[in-house]
């Protein structure tokens, strides 16, 4: 009986030591949350974006992971409804150890889960949309509106009309029409182009339409009586091919029409037909080829691991909003473990960190296989969207080319003053003492 003992006390041991082996192998991948739509009326974009996503977390585990940590994901079908967005966002928030991040991709999501993700130290990245006020990390710590805000794109937009009337001073007497979603995301641009509009002595006619946009009869018979020299289209979904079509019935030349950057997708265009032919919308990808995207079909797709049904969409422009995200998720996480290890699983506190400190410069863009797909950005505590720049881009009736060859910035002053008055009434309003996170 005696010699039983050791060996029991080893087999235990062994057992012990095992199970705390497995544990450590399964807190060695990164986990993130997806809070995702691939269903109802705005399921293109959602596909398409979350399918950029993993495609680029796939390629990033077949190439090793970020210094051998794996990326772990979880989606939960949100519908793009709030309520449902929070849900899930509960859910995944304590699972696998934590998520790290989160993404939900709207605008009334991201607004329902804004105090809870400081509160659970898990970084949000609203890209390219969300609350522009964000940007100012002393008083949001955990979220980055990365990129370009909504109001830096507004800004932008009037910078491109500006020009292409011939300066910012020839807008004075224009007319234009602000198209918008009727909710939080339609409604997210109005300080900016309010006070442009009083600026540069241009007339600002806002008209909404009810979500999701299916009918806009009303709306364009407005239009029609108007007289507007150009109409900004801020849409969603199955309203912006809804009003490029609507817009040819009424005679208004789709050159004239300047969509939001989520209204300037191949579902867009391709669901509008023929009408869609000139009409133009701002970006902050640059449409075209690259070789992440080829390296894409070479190791994820060929190997049968591509999260998109249709491979005609690769390189598209959801798709590619995907990649971007998942290069700059990837990119964080990198930063944070520069500085608290490499090869270590982040908390979401220290992703925020590398959130933060980020600086995907063109050599970089260059090293990952992205060059010029998006701007350079560089984050820091005063600045968490890293940019501001965006381009306009036409549809010729088959794809999307590039009409500014530069990146375009508008009136940052404006934007930032903006950014400062709105994120202290915030502060104010939540007790918030603004500092930079340490």
């Amino acid at each position: 009986m005696k010699s039983i003992k050791p060996a029991i006390k080893s087999v235990i041991a062994g057992a012990v030591l095992l199970a705390s082996v497995g544990q450590a192998w399964a807190q060695a991948e990164q986990f993130v949350a997806l809070p995702s739509y691939r269903v109802g009326p705005y399921a293109s974009g959602g596909s398409g974006f979350y399918g950029g996503m993993i495609d680029y977390f796939n390629l990033v585990n077949a190439n090793g992971g970020i210094n051998g940590v794996k990326i772990q994901w979880e989606e939960c079908e949100t519908e793009y409804n709030p309520s449902r967005g929070i849900e899930c966002y509960e859910r995944m928030k304590t699972k696998n150890g934590g998520a790290s991040l989160v993404e939900p991709l709207s605008t009334g999501i991201a607004y329902g889960i804004l105090d809870r993700v400081a509160q659970d130290k898990v970084p949000m990245t609203t890209l390219g949309y969300g609350r522009s006020d964000a940007a100012n990390g002393k008083v949001f710590p955990y979220v980055f509106p990365l990129i370009t805000s909504y109001w830096n794109q507004a800004a932008a937009m009037i910078k491109y009309l500006g020009d292409k009337n011939g300066g910012m001073d020839k807008l004075k007497g224009k007319k234009i029409v602000h198209l918008y979603h009727d909710s939080a995301f339609g409604k997210e641009p109005l300080p900016v182009l309010e006070a442009l509009s009083k600026q540069y002595g241009f007339e600002l006619i806002k008209i909404a339409v009810a979500p999701p946009g299916s009918e806009q009869q009303s709306q364009w018979l407005q239009i029609r009586q108007a007289k507007p020299d150009h109409v900004i289209l801020w849409g969603w979904g199955v309203m912006n091919s809804v009003a490029i079509k609507t817009a040819q019935r009424n005679g208004f030349p789709r050159e004239k029409m300047l969509g939001v950057w989520w209204a300037g997708s191949e579902e867009d265009t391709i669901a509008a037909g023929d009408a869609a032919k000139g009409y133009t919308s701002m970006t902050f990808n640059t449409p075209g080829n690259y070789p992440v995207i080829d390296e894409l079909r070479k190791k994820v797709y060929a190997g049968g691991k591509g999260n998109l049904s249709e491979q005609t969409r690769i390189g598209s422009v959801y798709h590619m909003r995907g990649l971007t995200a998942g290069i700059l998720w990837t990119e964080a996480i990198r930063t944070a473990q520069e500085k608290f290890g490499k090869g270590k699983v982040m908390t979401g506190e220290q992703v925020r960190w590398g959130l933060e400190n980020m600086n995907i410069d063109e050599a970089r863009q260059k090293a990952l296989g992205a060059f010029g797909m998006f701007p350079p950005v560089k984050t820091s505590c005063d600045d968490h969207e890293g940019s501001g720049a965006v381009k306009v881009q036409q549809w010729d009736g088959k794809k999307w080319n590039a009409i500014t060859p530069n990146w375009v910035v508008g009136d940052k002053a404006l934007t930032r003053k903006l950014v400062e008055e709105s994120s202290a009434k915030y502060a104010a309003e939540k007790n918030i003492t603004a500092a930079c996170a340490k």
